[in-house]
């Protein structure tokens, strides 16, 4: 049969039975549909399967941060002494020494993937991130006011991380709006504004007592190494619930993305959603702030990885919340282990947050060459 006979027998099965040949049929990417009550979700594939490689590697990378340390242990031993199959001084180590400090990287590099997955989002921009344009500055502000002032607790550290990025946020978006707020525009208001806060926060610790000034200084470079039960649970807590609020307006910040009008033209109420999204971006910061200090370019470098990895359209929080776990996991492992000596995670973030945001300019500038 000549190819012209096939594509006519193809055409007239077509047309007989309503259907195409099953090998020519393109039903898109394949979707997960979860169907619960009055509520349906749909999820696709590669990003389900890139989520389930992504909470692998995180596991390993805890059980590898758990075995590592003065004193060495095996990964059967882990894993027993998480089961409770261990007692005494291994137990004593995996569980009080060790874990809160691999459960913080985990919790709070999840809320940071996410919070950069909300600005980035809003703002349609790859360089749109809290510690980019000013929101960290605000919090770590803040938060640097209750520790040199008040010498206030966890609690009110939270308190005044947030009200420190939420004011920032206010300031930033009054000197970018002009008839609305372009992503460009944010975001160099936002540079100048952390330029201005960084030189309140250095100002603030010159004044300080030397013994305060040494522990805001090494808390402000971003370290897991204070942190305690108390604060792993009580932020815990606060960012669980952040994102449960966060996926509550994932699909008004989709809509979003195809700018105000279109959103606007679907339903979704463009302020009240975007205000929403801000605050559940700055808190999310502001958390992790008030626990570890300003933990920089994880909320940068997460999103693009996840979308590149799960190759959506947009930027999605799940892959983007695993990747930030994984990315602060892996750099306190360095800072911790590979390093000559121990230092601070945020000192390897920055390196290699900015290497990346070098590679993102480069990448940027020969694309419109």
């Amino acid at each position: 049969m000549s190819a012209g006979a096939s594509s006519r027998s193809r055409l007239a099965h077509t047309h007989l039975t309503g259907a195409a040949p099953a090998e020519r049929v393109d039903f898109g990417r394949r979707v997960l549909v979860l169907r619960r009550w009055k509520v349906a979700v749909r999820v696709e594939w590669r990003s389900v399967t890139v989520c389930a490689g992504l909470a692998l590697a995180v596991a390993c990378m805890a059980v590898l941060a758990l075995m590592t340390g003065s004193y060495q242990l095996s990964p059967g031993q882990v894993v027993s002494a998480l089961t409770g199959g261990e007692t005494g001084l291994v137990h004593d180590v995996v569980v009080e020494w060790r874990l809160p400090r691999v459960a913080a990287a985990v919790v709070f590099g999840a809320a940071l993937g996410v919070s950069g997955a909300v600005f980035q989002s809003i703002l349609r921009n790859p360089l749109a991130d809290p510690s980019v344009i000013g929101f960290s500055q605000g919090s770590y502000t803040g938060a640097l006011i209750v520790i040199l002032v008040v010498n206030g607790t966890y609690q009110q550290l939270v308190g005044g991380a947030l009200l420190g990025g939420m004011a920032t946020a206010v300031a930033v978006y009054a000197l970018a709006y002009r008839r609305g707020v372009q992503g460009f525009r944010l975001i160099i208001a936002g540079i100048g504004v952390s330029a201005m806060l960084g030189s309140l926060n250095t100002w603030l610790i010159l004044k300080a007592d030397l013994d305060q000034a040494m522990s805001a200084a090494a808390w402000g470079a971003g370290s897991l190494n204070g942190v305690a039960w108390n604060q792993v649970i009580i932020g815990g807590v606060c960012i669980a619930a952040l994102l449960l609020v966060a996926g509550m307006l994932s699909r008004p910040m989709r809509q979003l993305e195809l700018g105000d009008e279109a959103a606007a033209s679907q339903g979704v109420r463009v302020s009240p959603a975007r205000l929403g999204l801000v605050v559940v971006g700055v808190a999310l910061t502001a958390t992790v702030t008030a626990a570890s200090g300003p933990i920089a370019f994880i909320s940068l470098v997460a999103p693009q990885i996840a979308r590149r990895l799960a190759r959506t359209g947009g930027i999605t929080f799940a892959p983007a919340a695993f990747v930030g776990a994984l990315l602060c996991l892996a750099a306190d492992y360095i800072a911790q282990h590979v390093a000559p000596t121990p230092l601070p995670v945020g000192i390897i973030t920055v390196m290699l947050g900015g290497g990346y945001l070098g590679w993102l300019l480069f990448t940027e500038a020969r694309r419109r060459l």
